[in-house]
């Protein structure tokens, strides 16, 4: 599994639970033995690198936005503002 699976395996997981949460993409990495492509945020909290990052938005740039208050990713809505974050 590498990073582009990763991303594919989170458009899936929004297409059939209307959302994903970064810690179910950390814990999947994890029981994947795949903490490779992760990374220690400055709070000391293993968070998804940028290979997947990168990757994820190249799929979903129009479609998904981050709601970064509960740290989830879920399709757009016209409610939504330009730009990648969302409110809720």
């Amino acid at each position: 599994m590498d990073a582009a699976a990763v991303a594919q395996w989170m458009l899936a997981q929004i297409e059939r639970d209307a959302c994903i949460y970064q810690d179910d993409v950390v814990d999947h990495l994890v029981r994947s033995k795949r903490e490779d492509l992760l990374i220690e945020n400055a709070d000391g909290n293993q968070v998804l690198g940028k290979d997947i990052l990168t990757a994820f938005r190249k799929l979903t740039e129009e479609t998904v936005v981050w709601v970064k208050p509960d740290r989830y990713w879920r399709f757009r809505v016209p409610e939504d503002e330009p730009g990648r974050e969302a409110r809720g």
